[in-house]
């Protein structure tokens, strides 16, 4: 039991340093501006792709999913909201935060491993370049930059996906459907 409390004591602490030492990097120069935006580049763009697949099939799944229940209580005109509202709350930001996890931070750990067993780390450090500014914050600073405005870019192509899963059935402008 004393090993198991001194074992989660001791994951907090390594946890605490950590949180630490990333802020103060944070506010040390020189910053890694290039790197940042390369991996700012990697994150976001390069996942956009699967944003919106995923992103448009979640929009016009639920519409098409919805629309019978919503049909039966006569309450078909509700759905554009409804699904918007689904969307921007709850599902997009779930589903998108995971495809980022799953892809994003598999990525950064296979690069990040593969770094330390080619010993490139050790020559970075060689080199006097910190390695924890350029692997840990760049790449922390970009995850939280770029996965929030994923999850904006999913809640827009989900709209649009249930757009067109409105219209299937009904034929509405999508000046008409974003009123609604």
């Amino acid at each position: 039991m004393i090993a198991i409390v001194k074992e989660h004591l001791t994951q907090a602490g390594n946890f605490s340093l950590f949180i630490g030492r990333f802020f103060k990097e944070i506010l040390v120069p020189p910053f890694q501006i290039n790197e940042f935006l390369r991996q700012c580049y990697t994150i976001g763009c390069k996942s956009l792709p699967l944003v919106s697949i995923t992103g448009f099939i979640m929009g016009l799944v639920l519409t098409i999913q919805s629309r019978p229940t919503m049909t039966k209580f006569g309450a078909e005109s509700w759905l554009p909201s409804m699904v918007s509202l689904s969307l921007i709350r709850e599902i997009a930001p779930v589903v998108t935060a995971l495809i980022c996890a799953g892809k994003i931070a598999s990525g950064i750990g296979a690069e990040l491993g593969s770094m330390k067993v080619s010993s490139q780390i050790d020559a970075m450090e060689v080199s006097a370049v910190n390695p924890y500014k350029y692997l840990v914050v760049t790449r922390t600073l970009a995850t939280t930059l770029m996965v929030p405005l994923l999850v904006i870019f999913a809640d827009l192509v989900g709209i649009f996906g249930g757009y067109i899963g409105y219209n299937i059935h009904n034929t509405i402008t999508m000046r008409r459907y974003f009123q609604k």
